[in-house]
């Protein structure tokens, strides 16, 4: 009698919608079995990396996540206190909700970004006194986090329960040092199959590495 075997994943026509979020809290998006394996290190407050999903999350999505060849793993690489607010609104609610959020923040960020340099220092009182989850409400008010987090379905209270998790914020934090100790020293940075690419920050230079290893 042949041994169980484990099912294999239900075929897709758009692997884009299949969203999992892994013990560390990062979020793998596509095919279990895709070909390549791709790794994302991303931080909201980066403007290299909202220029990269400009450039090449849509084609990302259309011509390699979707039709099942890639899975693309995106892991925060948290910089500061706002982009590890920011983080924490992304990752709020089902694993299912991440990717568009995740679009929400990086498309909008030319409007919210400006705030961090034109901050008052009112506002700097705001972030730094009191504890965390207050901190974090009062950036997401300033940044207007809130608002786009509206536009995504959620109410202000359940954007603040998101904002009180402190096990989030933590988890959050660990995997930055946890990646940070493999190497990554900046974002956006790219791993194809486990290994860490040197000077690919764009989608001119990582394509190609996708190419040749499909």
């Amino acid at each position: 009698m042949l041994g169980a075997t484990t099912p294999a994943p239900q075929r897709s026509s758009n692997w884009n919608t299949t969203v999992t979020r892994t013990a560390s809290g990062s979020h793998l998006i596509g095919n279990p079995r895709a070909e390549v394996k791709l790794t994302e290190y991303v931080s909201y407050t980066c403007p290299h990396c909202a220029a990269f999903a400009r450039s090449g999350d849509n084609a990302l999505e259309l011509a390699y996540v979707g039709p099942g060849r890639v899975q693309l793993e995106v892991r925060n690489f948290v910089r500061d206190p706002v982009d590890l607010t920011a983080a924490m609104l992304a990752n709020c609610g089902p694993a299912s909700k991440f990717p568009r959020n995740h679009k929400a923040f990086m498309s909008r960020q030319a409007s919210w970004l400006p705030t961090l340099a034109n901050r008052t220092p009112a506002q700097v009182q705001r972030w730094t006194t009191g504890d965390y989850a207050a901190r974090r409400r009062a950036m997401a008010a300033d940044f207007g986090f809130y608002t786009i987090m509206e536009s995504r379905g959620y109410t202000r209270a359940e954007a603040n329960r998101c904002l009180a998790d402190n096990a989030l914020a933590t988890r959050l934090s660990e995997g930055t040092r946890a990646d940070a100790n493999t190497g990554v020293t900046g974002t956006p940075s790219f791993a194809v199959n486990g290994r860490l690419l040197a000077g690919v920050h764009d989608w001119t230079a990582l394509a190609p590495v996708i190419d040749a290893a499909l």
